[in-house]
């Protein structure tokens, strides 16, 4: 087994990739309404976690995902973890928004939860399937591999967490919508982004001189291994 060395553009992917996960959860609690729809702010830049998952999985491989996966995950732990603690320090006398700064970061526990969930559910599901069928495929038919993976992740990640999050707190009728409108969001932004996403794989594949193929990963979620053989790369 031949350990490749860490390509160089991998980091700023999983870097952007971790931020967005910070930033849409931050934004979740807050409902939006925009073009008659009504969905909560986090979806309007969760749909880019997809889009730099597909990047990575397509060029790098599924275990460079996965690992991207926990590393978004441990951030976003840390940020939530350190905000709560923030809350709980006692105040000086004399500061006058201390308390509205402390209701801002007071993030409801079933936000917190659902977004648990469904992330480590609909993210590893978001890479495996664009992996899958890259050998499926044959590596052909990028675009299409793109937009399914994106269509069955984004579809079960937002009746996970809207269900957890907002059930009870509104009609089924209106939940039901939500739903709806959270996928069909992420769904259509995929699809807006889809040149940029498809260029940008060609142009690091061609950079990095990569086009990794899981055709002997063992895809376990907990394992934190990402070396490849040198026949995994089939980049011609």
């Amino acid at each position: 087994m031949i350990t490749m060395a860490i390509p160089r553009y991998l980091w700023f992917l999983v870097l952007s990739y971790s931020m967005v996960i910070v930033l849409a959860n931050w934004f979740d609690p807050r409902l939006v309404h925009i073009f008659g729809l009504d969905t909560d702010a986090g979806t309007l830049i969760y749909p880019l976690t997809f889009l730099l998952s597909d990047l990575i999985t397509e060029v790098y491989g599924y275990k460079q995902a996965r690992r991207a996966i926990w590393y978004g995950f441990l951030f976003n732990a840390v940020f939530i973890i350190y905000g709560q603690i923030v809350i709980h320090l006692p105040s000086p006398a004399y500061p006058t928004n201390n308390q509205m700064y402390d209701q801002l970061l007071a993030m409801n526990f079933r936000i917190i939860i659902a977004s648990a969930i469904s992330y480590l559910i609909s993210e590893p599901m978001n890479s495996l399937i664009m992996a899958k069928l890259k050998i499926k495929m044959l590596g052909k038919h990028m675009s299409v591999r793109f937009i399914l993976s994106t269509v069955a992740a984004s579809g079960i990640d937002s009746v996970i967490f809207g269900s957890i999050a907002f059930y009870g707190t509104m009609s089924n009728g209106n939940l039901i919508a939500l739903i709806l409108t959270m996928w069909l969001i992420k769904v259509i932004i995929e699809v807006l982004g889809l040149p940029v996403s498809t260029w940008l794989a060609k142009k690091l594949k061609t950079k990095e001189q990569l086009d990794i193929y899981d055709t002997q990963t063992k895809f376990n979620l907990f394992s934190l291994d990402a070396s490849y053989k040198n026949t995994d790369n089939q980049f011609h």
